[in-house]
């Protein structure tokens, strides 16, 4: 996939190489190496300019970003989900239930990389799956897809940075307290290329914050914000606080009979565009089989 983009040189950027003004832009050092060799890749004012070139107020400044080939070990396969925005830049897609982020050993065609590879496929169009946040096999809802190298450069900058804002739905045994945050290191239990556990000695950093929103008779819908993002986060810091997530015979398998998965769902996104600037704002609503668990 080729992507063009035109900036207008400011007066704050006057003198500045065309280097030092796309590395603020979220331009890696990757990104720009690639582009050297690419005659058209950089061009001021229609014609081709090295990276040390000084810029002037006034300067139109072009650059083309390219994915010459689509991700080759994905294969293109009918896997469902939800786009529930796109443009040049991103995909935002509501994952349903029963679908592994990427292919693996058991699972080598029906994930969502292989939907992804197939709607590009339909389209003519080279693609390179850049999935930005992940989830779980079995939890649903939103996450973001980068459609070229420097949106996914500047996405993966703001995840590190903690700038994308995720936002889940949970329902939970017991009665949760009303709201609170959970500081607990989480680690890979010994043994398990799966599961996690809390580990207060060698874990990494894990923090969530919680709020309940309604109360049951024994379980509770709760909201939870994800300051870190470590794998089965939200699961395993629920079960060390003895409110382990409905269905998640992971880590909690003699619980109370669930919906067949984790009751986990991503249910809203807050993020800056990667190129616009432009703050982003989605919501998804909470599953059938999630909402089943909250009749009386």
């Amino acid at each position: 996939m080729e992507r063009t983009f035109t900036y207008i040189v400011g007066k704050e950027d006057a003198g500045k190489d065309i280097r030092t003004f796309l590395r603020a832009r979220g331009y890696s050092r990757h990104i720009l190496a690639s582009m050297k060799p690419v005659r058209d890749a950089v061009l001021v004012n229609g014609e081709h300019q090295y990276m040390r070139f000084p810029l002037s107020e006034g300067d139109v400044l072009c650059t083309k970003v390219r994915d010459t080939e689509s991700s080759v070990n994905v294969i293109p396969a009918p896997v469902p989900f939800d786009i529930a925005y796109e443009d040049e830049d991103l995909l935002v897609i509501s994952k349903w239930a029963d679908t592994a982020i990427h292919p693996a050993p058991g699972h080598p065609a029906n994930t969502l990389a292989n939907g992804v590879a197939l709607y590009f496929q339909q389209k003519g169009i080279p693609y390179v799956f850049r999935c930005i946040n992940r989830l779980d096999r079995d939890t649903t809802g939103l996450l973001i897809v980068a459609k070229n190298i420097l949106s996914a450069s500047v996405l993966e900058t703001a995840l590190q940075k903690h700038e994308i804002r995720r936002t889940y739905l949970a329902v939970a045994e017991g009665l949760v307290p009303e709201e609170g945050t959970i500081f607990l290191p989480i680690a890979r239990k010994e043994g398990s290329l799966i599961e996690r556990c809390v580990d207060l000695q060698t874990g990494d950093r894990a923090v969530t914050h919680f709020r309940t929103i309604r109360h049951m008779e024994d379980r509770s819908l709760v909201e939870l914000h994800l300051e870190t993002g470590r794998t089965h986060q939200i699961r395993v810091h629920m079960a060390a606080a003895g409110h382990p997530l409905m269905g998640d015979t992971l880590y909690n398998p003699d619980g109370i009979p669930g919906i067949g998965r984790q009751a986990l769902h991503s249910a809203r996104l807050d993020f800056v565009h990667p190129i616009t600037g432009e703050q982003m704002h989605f919501e998804s609503p909470l599953p059938e089989d999630m909402q089943a668990l909250l009749q009386p």
